[in-house]
């Protein structure tokens, strides 16, 4: 029986995509806890080990400019619901962090506080944390000033500050207050 862990990240930023991840695991895997537990450096050896060791992972992204159109609810949710159909193997039973279920069309359960009480929700957390916080270390590159590889898009002062100085970039939501006030 294929069970896949469900989790997202990237709902809170001002900035930059929301990434689930859905993995199938063969077998626990030690050390593996809810992501915000860990340091980046045992998120980054841990998502290392569960890729090598995974049945199968995928990861479903929702950009900027989609969260805007569709609100950061719907836009999670279609998130999760593209990083279980990108799933080589079709589970028999989803388990999905939070209050809610995406879309699909196999068993799903919603488990609120899953990142820290199911192991393969906890191992889905890891792999989309540390894949999100790659890609936000890289669009810091991209979008010098506003310290994106130190905050990955959410709302510190830092942030806002420079939010206020330079304005919004390509990858700000704009649907969000903090930047939508600045778009005024």
């Amino acid at each position: 029986m294929y069970i896949a862990g469900v989790d997202e990240v990237g709902r809170g930023p001002l900035a930059g995509p929301v990434i689930a991840a859905a993995v199938i695991l063969r077998e626990p895997i030690d050390g593996v806890r809810d992501s915000k537990q860990l340091t980046a450096l045992q998120r980054t050896k841990l998502a290392i080990i569960i890729r090598e060791q995974a049945l199968c992972y995928a990861y479903g992204r929702v950009e900027a400019a989609e969260i805007d159109v569709l609100n950061i609810h719907n836009a999670t949710m279609l998130a999760m619901q593209r990083a279980v159909a990108g799933l080589v193997l079709i589970p028999d039973e989803v388990l999905v962090d939070g209050l809610f279920m995406p879309n699909i069309r196999m068993p799903c359960k919603a488990i609120v506080r899953g990142d820290s009480l199911v192991p393969i929700i906890s191992a889905a957390s890891i792999l989309a944390k540390v894949y999100r916080d790659a890609e936000m270390i890289e669009l810091d590159s991209m979008h010098p000033g506003y310290g994106f590889a130190e905050h990955k898009g959410y709302p510190t002062a830092k942030h806002r500050a420079a939010l206020n100085i330079l304005g919004p970039c390509a990858i700000h939501r704009r649907s969000f207050a903090p930047v939508a006030a600045c778009l005024e």
